[in-house]
């Protein structure tokens, strides 16, 4: 049975929901982005009363077609800010977004049980070292530091399993990862450095992503994170991230259809509505 935290996950778990609490003004969606302990308590304990099942913080935007590199000071303090903040008010498990190791070792020693890497463990080699030391649950990112070529689907599929493997070395137990498919952050050209390069077109590889969750995932629950992201702007020819609501609630309710185990989203309670409702019609067996 694998497990986040302490949190069943996959097979005939519900799905469960990750509510977004960024603390980087840089990040995409600027209605995500929370500084003041204040408000990151209020919106932490809103997120538990709507449905979530984690929070995962993070102190850097990784959004590739932006700026977004800050210190590893700054990022440390951002984090340890929100946590102090979190654990106050919420029980929740919290999980840390981050690439870098020192910030999830800070994370960690301050209650943090998940560490979601969206490098996959390969941006940097002291991340297998801190997972070793601490054990936490993991979610590994479908990501390359080269060019990846040929079918998008089978090439995530394959990178993942890069990254569960250094995970298993880092003996991180093989039922406390989840793997990510990275929607969003294979491109042409980016401007951040977290980002996969590939010559085909970016908008194709989601949405054949989202198809094929199930293929992908293998033997492990897959998290999906499409919340207010630019595929769902290029569907919809909506550049403003905070109108993406009705479409990130299609795609979300899309992906919990197609094999999501875990969504990762900025809108908790609307989630929580969509999988329910999903849940309900699938469970449903009345006859004609």
């Amino acid at each position: 049975m694998h497990q986040l935290a302490q949190v069943s996950i996959g097979n005939s778990n519900p799905i469960r929901i990750m509510g977004i609490i960024n603390t980087s003004p840089e990040s995409f969606y600027k209605k995500s982005v929370f500084t003041s302990k204040k408000i990151i308590e209020k919106t932490a304990k809103l997120m538990e009363e709507d449905g979530a099942d984690f929070i995962d913080v993070g102190g850097m935007s990784t959004a590739p077609y932006l700026k977004t590199v800050v210190s590893e000071d700054q990022e440390i303090k951002r984090i340890t800010n929100a946590i102090d903040a979190i654990t106050k008010v919420s029980k929740l498990p919290i999980s840390i977004d981050t690439c870098r190791a020192k910030v999830a070792e800070a994370a960690l020693q301050l209650g943090a049980e998940i560490v979601n890497d969206v490098s996959g463990l390969k941006y940097d080699k002291d991340m297998v070292n801190v997972l070793e030391k601490h054990c936490p649950s993991v979610i590994l990112c479908a990501f390359s530091n080269k060019p990846v070529e040929g079918n998008q689907v089978s090439q995530a599929r394959k990178l993942i399993g890069q990254s569960v493997r250094l995970a298993l070395e880092s003996r991180v137990p093989k039922n406390k990862i989840v793997v990510d498919p990275a929607i969003g952050f294979f491109r042409k050209k980016a401007q951040g450095v977290l980002f996969t390069k590939i010559n085909s077109d970016w908008l194709q590889r989601d949405m054949m992503i989202l198809k094929n969750l199930n293929y992908i995932k293998q033997e492990y629950p897959i998290l999906v994170s499409v919340s207010r992201k630019s595929f769902i702007g290029e569907l919809l020819g909506e550049s403003d991230p905070a109108n993406r609501l009705y479409g990130s609630l299609a795609a979300e309710t899309f992906a919990a259809l197609n094999g999501a185990d875990l969504i990762r989203t900025h809108n908790v309670k609307a989630t929580s509505h969509v999988v329910q409702i999903v849940k309900n019609l699938q469970n449903f067996k009345k006859g004609l």
